[in-house]
């Protein structure tokens, strides 16, 4: 199974509930997808005007294709997580987050040609990165890096990556079953991925 054709499944789960971007640029390096989630939940004293508070949660997914999950790609994932999906995707460029901000869970998704090796497995496994704001009563961030190998089919993650075991595992069958992916769906509905807005294109 190639990775281009396991990561169009996958991107057909998580379109369910995310906006999908594609391709995704990140400090001049072009990545094949990026995914968006938000969710926002209020609370009220009898009447809608009366609000008590409200919270904002997000989930950013940058997704990466590799021949073989190496100690530098390993590397590249963590620089992602630290040096641009949270001080750009959760803070944009700012010292915290937005008022009403509860969490951000931000992961690097891998999808690799080749199996994995044990000493890449177990620092997937032990991967960590959580930044809270102000004793977190700005919120959180925490970040997850996910593998998943085209050769042996497993699926790696760090603790907080876990439940999403089912989810990749279970894209192998849909692809052996022959299941459309995101670009063929999207294609009969008439509709495209969304597009970055890089500096100094917009308004």
């Amino acid at each position: 199974m190639e990775t281009a054709e396991y990561l169009d499944r996958l991107l057909l789960r998580y379109s369910g509930s995310f906006d999908i971007y594609q391709p995704y640029t990140v400090n001049g390096k072009e990545y094949p997808a990026y995914g968006y989630f938000f969710s926002y939940i209020e609370k009220y004293i009898l009447v809608r005007e009366i609000n008590m508070w409200s919270t904002h949660s997000y989930e950013h997914l940058l997704f990466m294709e590799t021949e073989e999950c190496t100690d530098e790609v390993l590397k590249e994932a963590d620089k992602l997580i630290r040096d641009y999906m949270e001080p750009v995707l959760v803070r944009k460029n700012e010292k915290l987050p937005e008022m009403n901000h509860m969490s951000s869970y931000i992961s690097v998704v891998i999808i690799s040609k080749k199996a994995l090796q044990k000493r890449e497995a177990d620092k997937i496994k032990h991967y960590h990165f959580e930044k809270g704001y102000k004793f977190n009563f700005r919120g959180f961030s925490r970040g997850t890096i996910m593998c998943v190998s085209m050769e042996d089919r497993k699926f790696y993650s760090n603790y907080y990556g876990r439940s999403k075991k089912e989810i990749f595992q279970g894209v192998f069958g849909d692809v052996d079953q022959g299941k459309p992916g995101f670009k063929k769906v999207m294609e009969e509905k008439g509709l495209s991925p969304y597009k970055q807005e890089l500096p100094g294109e917009g308004s």
